[in-house]
């Protein structure tokens, strides 16, 4: 048993060492906050210290943009510099502003001649180069310059016409380009910067010979800005062939690669593929769908808003109109779903999808992964449901795997549209819930419209009685001029106006009652015939329904009617001793025509 002064120094040395620790861990606390403090006073890079014009940094800050996204923050410095960009990053990470504002800082306050732009921005789909131009045209309408879309679709005419008025930057798609090069209302000979956008489609679409051709034509010495998802084998022989020492910039990872993203695969039976469909689309918030075909995306759009889903159709096959008119109504929420195919839904930029649906499988990986690319974008989450049938499973899941892309699988059970696991993955709501919205919406509406209603009955209201006590002292004041009894004159006309009122109001009673007979008479069927109905009892007619007997089986017919079989022997037989018109003289009841030589009189004579 220790002793009394050694029991002391043990104490005495753990008391120091809970001191020493006490002070190690202070000292480390007081570490990591030197650090947090030292993060939080790293200044964050704004667009101001890129190097932008002060007027497009304001006009970025009016518009709620202040921090560029890495890939801004990467290429505008080097592109105000001249140098030549080769950039990498997926749909929706910022490429835009990345070449366009350098574009309208470069060009800025330089004269521009008629037919010769000088940039030209190539887009691969007309969606695409629209919201281009919508992007940069606030910024470009601050520093003078002048923009202008040239893609199919649209009126060539139009887009010639303001050509020939000088524009500064074409944002075009190669096809409409070249055929207004060829007609002469173009030239590209004077073109300092060239940016392709979404190069890696252009070359999926087949545009790469349009585009070498028409960068043949831009002179030597120029910028160029390429920036692509991918960096493959045609997009190399491009950058090979114009781009000059290019800085190459690579900051965001593929859309497989994305962590904000999620990725699922519902096996389905292909009698529950519709119903899914449906239950998922009938979600809160913005969804694409996509299908393979033209047909298959306005087949799923009408059976969309047959269950009460706000549904369009977007494909290559619709007028640019149409079209526009359609993104735009998804873009304003007055459509939740946009049901489109892949030509068609290339470069889409719609803020807030937060779920991509494929309905039909993508035809490749680099297809998946544009699909996927419409959502979670920005940094945002999203949500990418494939619909897999039992035999397109291996199909699928190899897709997947060339993609890149880790989906968790789940194999939809006998619960159908409605199974808890589809609805916790995709929100999907029952069709019911979606109709009694839907109603409810609709009786909202209504009430609103009795209100407005009311409103609009009251003014008139009160202005008949306006008009009414004008009518009165006009006529009594007419009265008092002839000489007659004001009273007695305006009473014979309130009398008359009351006679014109109840004339009125029979007369609409009577259309009511009229309207409400036509609604009570029989309905017709397709061919604009009444409904027949069922005459049974004693009036002995057939019955429209499948236990009308057919002539073959009426064995019970009276006997009065004649057989094909035991037709009375003065019938004639369809044989070959059927008399003939000639021979026939025992006719009866009729007149006959006898033969007489020529010169004498016919006659008709009356058989006996």
């Amino acid at each position: 048993m220790p002793e009394n002064d050694e029991i002391t120094e043990i104490v005495e040395l753990a008391d120091d060492a809970e001191i020493t620790d006490e002070l190690t861990d202070g000292a480390d606390l007081a570490d990591e906050a030197d650090e947090a403090d030292d993060a939080d006073l790293t200044p964050e890079i704004t667009f101001g210290d890129l190097g932008l014009p002060e007027g497009v940094v304001r006009k970025l800050a009016q518009n709620g943009v202040t921090t560029p996204f890495p890939i801004q923050a990467a290429t505008i410095p080097d592109a105000l510099a001249g140098k030549d960009i080769l950039g990498r990053g997926r749909t929706g990470s910022g490429k835009t502003l990345s070449f366009g504002l350098p574009l309208l800082a470069t060009l800025a306050g330089g004269e521009t001649e008629k037919k010769k732009p000088r940039g030209v921005i190539l887009t691969p789909t007309r969606e695409l180069a629209m919201q281009v131009a919508d992007a940069l045209q606030p910024y470009g309408d601050v520093l003078g310059l002048r923009m202008k879309v040239v893609c199919g679709g649209t009126s060539m005419g139009n887009q010639i016409y303001a050509l020939e008025r000088g524009v500064d930057i074409l944002v075009a798609t190669p096809g409409r380009l070249r055929d207004i090069i060829n007609r002469g209302a173009c030239s590209l000979e004077q073109v300092q910067v060239a940016v392709l956008d979404e190069a890696d489609q252009m070359a999926d679409l087949g545009f790469l010979p349009e585009v070498t051709e028409l960068l043949d034509q831009v002179p030597a010495g120029g910028q160029r800005l390429l920036f692509s998802a991918t960096l493959e084998n045609e997009i190399d022989s491009l950058v090979k062939r114009y781009l000059v020492n290019p800085v190459t910039h690579e900051v965001d990872p593929s859309a497989g690669a994305v962590t904000t993203m999620t990725h699922h695969v519902l096996v389905v039976k292909p009698k529950d593929k519709a119903p899914v469909t449906a239950a998922i689309a009938a979600r809160k918030g913005r969804t694409i769908i996509f299908v393979r075909t033209q047909l298959g995306a306005d087949r799923v759009a009408e059976q969309l808003r047959e269950s009460g889903v706000k549904a369009d159709a977007l494909h290559g096959g619709m007028t640019q109109g149409a079209r526009t008119r359609t993104l735009a109504d998804f873009k304003d929420g007055y459509v939740n779903v946009l049901v489109a195919t892949d030509v068609a839904a290339r470069g889409i930029h719609v803020d807030g999808i937060d779920l991509v649906l494929n309905v039909d499988p993508a035809g490749d990986h680099k297809d998946y992964l544009h699909r996927s690319g419409r959502t979670a974008r920005a940094g945002r989450s999203g949500v990418v449901v494939s619909l897999a049938l039992p035999h397109q499973r291996r199909q699928i899941f190899r897709l997947m795997e060339d993609a890149g892309v880790d989906a968790s699988r789940h194999i939809v059970g006998g619960a159908g549209a409605f199974d808890p696991e589809v609805a916790e993955i995709t929100g999907a709501r029952s069709l019911t819930e979606v109709q009694a919205d839907s109603a409810n919406n609709s009786a909202k509406q209504a009430e609103r419209e009795v209100v407005d209603l009311t409103r609009q009955l009251e003014r008139l209201q009160r202005r008949a009685v306006e008009l009414r006590e004008e009518a009165d002292r006009l006529v009594a004041q007419a009265a008092r001029e002839r000489g007659e009894d004001p009273e007695t004159a305006v009473a014979a006309v309130a009398e008359a106006a009351e006679a014109e009122v109840a004339a009125a109001a029979a007369e609409a009673e009577r259309a009511a009652r009229e309207e409400q007979r036509r609604e009570e008479r029989p309905a017709r069927d397709e061919r604009g015939n009444y409904e027949r109905r069922d005459r049974g009892g004693d009036r002995g007619g057939f019955r429209r329904d499948n236990d009308r007997p057919s002539f073959r089986d009426r064995d019970d017919r009276p006997s009065g009617g004649f057989r094909r079989d035991d037709r009375p022997s003065g019938g004639f037989r369809r044989d070959n001793d059927r008399p003939s018109f000639r021979d026939r003289d025992d006719r009866g009841g009729r007149p006959s025509v006898r033969w007489f030589p020529p010169g004498q009189r016919p006659s008709v004579v009356p058989r006996p």
